[in-house]
Parts: structure tokens; C-alpha cells; sequence
């Protein structure tokens, strides 16, 4: 049967819809070997990258703790296009640091740190409740190995670009955090096209970078389990908080103090 053009698109939207959020369920096996991860080089510069539903206002506390230790940050504003393009405006930011600098990604821009964090002035990784793909992996049958979590059934979409609701904002993005700071974040959300959604990252920084990673235990967006997985391949040295998908947001000491052991303080 042909596939008409409004088919495709719903089957396109569906598809993408999946690959953002997991629930409970089993991960793809990891690979036989696990990666080299030499001691990080002390780094004074930090840059940091926001996922979905967000901008680069969310990452403010945190910047806030590791200004006062006297390191020089920088929020990516990611502009939630196509994967290249998201990539591309990392790495201008990192190629204005001075020298070693922490890379640091937030949910889905897990996917630009992978990719980016090749760069020759990136000492090493941390991940915050975020994607960890390897070369050339399909994240999004990773996630389907996973039943759908919460927050995914709260996507809705506008043509090309999609969003949260502000109920499953609320409940399942942000559901440790006040409701009315919540509200804030919900009205700076940034909407996100579904092209996003479909590239594939080349390569795997945290094969050759030292790694860190923080799994929200009580994310409704990514999977605790599955954030356990990525971390657990990638041989990060790993915390749990009991957070929601915004852990930087609702324990910034937390996630400021992993951010300082990565640039080697």
C-alpha cells in the first residue's frame, strides 16, 4: 500500500516521540571491552549544553557554584535543529576556551557531548541524566527496549517542531522542583524540531575521555535503568541522586561538585 504523505509524517512523528524517553525494561548488551579512560588534565574552563524542553538558563545554579571556584563557564544555547547543527554550535564555543575544559550535557545534548567531546580541548565528560550513544548507534532502538515512560505521552507537536505540556512539564520533567520555579522553566521552554530526533552520532568521546555520569533515580523522562546502562558501558565513574529529570536544577551542589572532580579539583 503506498504511504501518503500525512502517513509518513505521523509515522516519522512516532518514531521520534519513542527515542526521546524510556521507562523500565532491558537494555541492548554492552560491548565486550570497555573504554580507556585516562586521568583527567585540570581544566579551569567548563561549557555546558542543554537537552530538550530547556535552554541554556537552566544550567544557572550549577554556573553559579563553579564561578565561585573561579572557573570560567559557558551555557550552549543549542539551537534544537538537526543534530550537525547542534554540534557545530558547541563546538564554536569550545574552540573560543583557552585551554582543558569540562564538556557537560544534559538529557538528549548527551548526544552533541559524545559527538563534540572528541574536540582536542575537551579533558573530559559529564553526563546529567543524559543520552550516552555509541559510534553509529540507533538510540532510538535502544529506548525501545524500554516501555515508554511518562513523560513521552505529554509530547505534542506544532508542524515540524514539538514540545511538553505544561502538565507533563510539571509533573513528569520537572516534578522535584516548586511549582512555581517549574512554571518559569515552562514558560523559556524551547521547542524542538523533530529532525532532531534522527541523527546519529560518528563518534564516542567517552571511549578515549574520562567520563562522568549522574542518573536521576526518579527521572520520568529517561529511564533510571537505562541511564544506569549507558553509564555502566561507558565506564563513568557514576552517582545517583534522587532527583528528577532536572537534577541541575534541583540539586546544583551536587552536580556542581561532580563538574569540579571532573576538571581535576
Amino acid at each position: 500500500m503506498m504511504m501518503t504523505r500525512r502517513n509518513f509524517s505521523t509515522a516519522l512523528i512516532a518514531g521520534a516521540a519513542a527515542s526521546l524517553v524510556s521507562s523500565r525494561g532491558t537494555a541492548a548488551s554492552s560491548p565486550t571491552s570497555s573504554p580507556v579512560t585516562p586521568a583527567p588534565s585540570k581544566a579551569r574552563n567548563v561549557v555546558l549544553v542543554h537537552g530538550l524542553f530547556a535552554d541554556g538558563s537552566c544550567w544557572t545554579e550549577v554556573i553559579a557554584r563553579l564561578q565561585a571556584k573561579g572557573l570560567n563557564c559557558t551555557a550552549v544555547q543549542n539551537p534544537l535543529t538537526t543534530l550537525p547543527e547542534a554540534v557545530a554550535s558547541a563546538q564554536r564555543v569550545l574552540d573560543r576556551q583557552d585551554g582543558p575544559t569540562v564538556l557537560v550535557g544534559h538529557s538528549f545534548s548527551g548526544m552533541i557531548v559524545t559527538e563534540a567531546g572528541v574536540h582536542p580541548k575537551v579533558s573530559s565528560l559529564v553526563y546529567v541524566a543524559a543520552r550516552a550513544p555509541d559510534a553509529g548507534e540507533d538510540y532510538t532502538a535502544l529506548a525501545k527496549t524500554y516501555p515508554t515512560p511518562p513523560a513521552s505521552a505529554g509530547i505534542v507537536f506544532d508542524g515540524d517542531e514539538g514540545r511538553l505540556t505544561e502538565e507533563a512539564f510539571l509533573r513528569d520533567f520537572a516534578g522535584d522542583l516548586p511549582r512555581a520555579k517549574a512554571e518559569v522553566l515552562y514558560a523559556v521552554q524551547q521547542p524542538f524540531h523533530t529532525a532532531l530526533l534522527t541523527g546519529k552520532t560518528s563518534q564516542a568521546a567517552w571511549r578515549t575521555k574520562p567520563s562522568w555520569y549522574a542518573v536521576s533515580t526518579e527521572d520520568r523522562t529517561i529511564n533510571p535503568d537505562l541511564e544506569r546502562f549507558m553509564a555502566k558501558r561507558m565506564g563513568a565513574k557514576t552517582i545517583e541522586v534522587k532527583a528528577s529529570h532536572l537534577a541541575l536544577i534541583s540539586h546544583p551542589d551536587t552536580i556542581a561538585h561532580m563538574i569540579l572532580e571532573a576538571a581535576g579539583y
